[in-house]
């Protein structure tokens, strides 16, 4: 299949996909014109994304951060949480140190941080 060559065909397709949104809807079969177009092009924005916008994965620092900033708690309250000193949280924060498993499972339990992320997997 083809692919879009630049950023203007790239932004004419996401114009493309504005204009035909309205036009379809979940009842829409599938061999509707509009909803063919929709996904063909649709396709070809998501692999030019990819290719030129890749979402990189956040690092564990910010997501621990994100965690702590949805539920209000600071550095200071975290490691009481955890068991561990606020130095061992800023390290942590700053990426000098990785969580022990023991952290690890309380960071899923405490933060509801996926422990495959944690601990690295994939």
């Amino acid at each position: 299949m083809a692919e879009l060559e630049n950023e203007e065909q790239y932004e004419v397709m996401i114009q493309r996909i504005e204009e035909l949104l309205p036009l379809v809807s979940n009842e829409t079969p599938l061999t509707d014109r509009n909803m063919i177009e929709l996904v063909v092009i649709s396709n070809l924005v998501e692999e030019y994304e990819e290719k030129y916008y890749p979402i990189e994965e956040p690092t564990l620092a910010e997501i621990i951060k994100d965690e702590m900033d949805e539920r209000g708690i600071t550095q200071k309250q975290l490691a009481e949480m955890l068991g561990v000193s606020p130095s061992r949280i800023s390290e942590y924060m700053n990426g000098k140190a990785e969580p022990t498993l023991k952290v690890a499972r309380l960071l899923y339990k405490k933060l509801d941080i996926d422990p495959d992320f944690i601990l690295g997997a994939e």
